[in-house]
C-alpha cells in the first residue's frame, strides 16, 4: 500500500468497522495494531484461521480494483463498488438500494495484493429485503471466492474461517492487521436482530489460492 492508503487503512482499523445492515452504520472504538497478524485459533470451521487456509499460496498480483465478486457456494454474483471513509472516519458501507451490491474498501489492498483486502455487504437492505451477503454465514472452510479485477485478471480465494462475533468484540487486529500474503475479508451483520440492528458481525477469512488472466 502507498503511505496515504496505509494511513487511511489504519485510521479505519482504529475505528473498527461494524457494518450497519439495516441501513444504519454502527461503530466501535477499538485499538488495532499495524503489526503482522498470524493465523489464530477460534474459527467456526476448525482451528485454522484464514491465514492458514491454503498450503499452496498463489503469486501476489499488482494493484487493480475489484469489479465483480462470485461466491458459488451461496449464490453470490455481484458487481463491486468502491467505498471510502465516512465523515466520522469509519469505513463507509454500501448504499441501501434495491439492487444491493458488495463494496470494496478502496484504502485496503485490492484482491490479490499482499495484505487483507476488505469487502463489505449487507445482510438486509431495509424495506428491500435480503442483502447481497444474506447467506455469508453459510460459507464453510474450503469454499471458493472469485474476485474479478479491472485489469481483466481474477483472484480466487479459499475460505479458511467463518466467524460470528459480537459487535462489541469486533476483532480489529485480525481483520485489518498486516499479513505477508494476499488475503480477503468479507464482512456483514449477523446474529439476533434487535429493532433495525443486528447484534453480531459475520467475518469470512480467506487466502489467495490461484490467479487467472
Amino acid at each position: 500500500m502507498t503511505g496515504l492508503s496505509r494511513r487511511a487503512f489504519t485510521t479505519a482499523a482504529m475505528a473498527s468497522l461494524l457494518v450497519g445492515c439495516a441501513g444504519q452504520a454502527t461503530e466501535q472504538d477499538a485499538n488495532a495494531s499495524n503489526r503482522r497478524s498470524r493465523g489464530r485459533e477460534g474459527a467456526d470451521e476448525g482451528p485454522s484461521s484464514g491465514s492458514s487456509a491454503s498450503t499452496n499460496s498463489a503469486r501476489a498480483l499488482g494493484r487493480s480494483a475489484p469489479v465483480r465478486l462470485r461466491i458459488p457456494a451461496i449464490g453470490v454474483d455481484t458487481p463491486v463498488i468502491r467505498l471510502g471513509l465516512a465523515q466520522d472516519g469509519t469505513v463507509a458501507v454500501p448504499p441501501v438500494t434495491a439492487d444491493d451490491r458488495a463494496g470494496w474498501y478502496r484504502h485496503s489492498p485490492t484482491p490479490g495484493q499482499v495484505g487483507p483486502s476488505v469487502i463489505l455487504g449487507h445482510v438486509t437492505v431495509g424495506s428491500y429485503g435480503d442483502g447481497v451477503f444474506r447467506r455469508l454465514a453459510e460459507l464453510r472452510r474450503g469454499d471458493r471466492i472469485a474476485a474479478r479485477r479491472e485489469d481483466g485478471t481474477s483472484a480466487e480465494f479459499v475460505v479458511g474461517a467463518v466467524r460470528t462475533v459480537a459487535k462489541a468484540d469486533f476483532p480489529a487486529e485480525e481483520v485489518y492487521g498486516d499479513v505477508d500474503r494476499p488475503e480477503l475479508r468479507l464482512i456483514t451483520c449477523g446474529g439476533p436482530r434487535e429493532g433495525t440492528e443486528y447484534r453480531d458481525n459475520v467475518i469470512v477469512f480467506a487466502t489467495l489460492s490461484s490467479t487467472a488472466p
